[in-house]
């Protein structure tokens, strides 16, 4: 079964001398540009989309154990390599 729930979030916007800079605060990678206010706010909303899919993503890789395979191989090689 899945379920949804809503979250919010606090975005931050700055101006800046070529239009704003945005990011939200409670999660990492969420950030974005945009020449206009209105520019920034869709690109961050499409950021924190891509941000959570992909959050979404490797925590299903780390339940099927793909995520801690793909570790173990590159700590592997990054001691084979001192």
């Amino acid at each position: 079964m899945i379920s949804t729930m809503k979250v919010q979030f606090t975005a931050v916007f700055r101006p800046v001398p070529v239009g704003y800079v945005a990011f939200v605060e409670e999660l990492p990678g969420a950030n974005t540009q945009g020449a206009t206010l209105e520019e920034a706010r869709a690109n961050l909303e499409e950021a924190v989309a891509l941000v959570l899919e992909a959050n979404r993503t490797l925590a299903r890789e780390d339940a099927t154990g793909l995520t801690r395979s793909r570790r173990a191989s590159a700590a592997r090689y990054s001691s084979d390599a001192c």
